[in-house]
């Protein structure tokens, strides 16, 4: 396996309803992908693919020639179109991907697009993408909550989860490689 050189790598762009990946030497279109009746939200790289939320509350990940996989975002139909997907597809490193919306995170191995956990929002709180930032290799994220002491409005996560003390996670190794 050869690693991807830089200047291959294609930059990406929301035009109207499609994602268009254009090379970066010639500024030429190298490929489109679009949803017919959806738009994009958001695009992010990952390995020289295209990683998308859609309208619907879909994922795709995409190289141009075909889509490698897609998740659908369970409870988002009233809160996306409102919020613009800002905020929502934060890579962890190491291949995975946080899906950080108002109930739940989930986390996806970029690869496959295999769920590796979920952590759902406490109860009377919502996770607020908008808000969340990386501090080193961890996700800073917001939970504001009523009636609730600072240090829990806010949940560091990782590649392996929810960071806390003493914690135990599993790998996120695709098996046999």
């Amino acid at each position: 396996m050869h690693a991807r050189v830089q200047h291959l790598t294609p930059h990406l762009r929301i035009q109207r309803a499609a994602v268009e990946a254009y090379d970066r030497a010639t500024g030429g279109v190298r490929w489109r992908y679009t949803r017919e009746g959806r738009r994009p939200l958001t695009v992010l790289h990952a390995r020289g693919e295209a990683i998308t939320l859609w309208n619907d509350g879909l994922v795709t990940d995409t190289d141009g020639t075909s889509v490698r996989w897609h998740r659908a975002l369970p409870a988002v139909a009233d809160w996306l179109p409102a919020h613009g997907g800002t905020g929502v597809l934060r890579p962890l490193g190491r291949g995975i991907l946080a899906v950080v919306t108002p109930r739940r995170i989930a986390a996806y191995r970029t690869a496959d697009g295999d769920l590796r956990w979920v952590l759902p929002a406490r109860k009377g709180c919502l996770f607020r993408p908008e808000r969340a930032l990386h501090r080193g290799r961890a996700l800073l994220v917001a939970q504001p909550c009523r009636r609730a002491a600072w240090t829990t409005q806010l949940v560091a996560i990782d590649d392996l989860g929810r960071i806390t003390p003493h914690r135990t996670p599993l790998g996120n190794e695709i098996p046999g490689h």
